[in-house]
């Protein structure tokens, strides 16, 4: 019983830091789309 439970709060953990990753990847990317807005709306003022 201690070996599943073991195992599955491993499973979980491991789980939540891979979806960690995925948000700061994410947020990487809309960060840098806004960059390229910006960058267009002062090129057009």
């Amino acid at each position: 019983m201690k070996k599943t439970i073991s195992l599955l709060a491993v499973l979980m953990f491991s789980i939540g830091l891979s979806a960690c990753n995925t948000m700061h990847g994410f947020g990487k990317d809309v960060e840098r789309g806004g960059e390229k807005v910006q960058g267009a709306a002062d090129r057009n003022k």
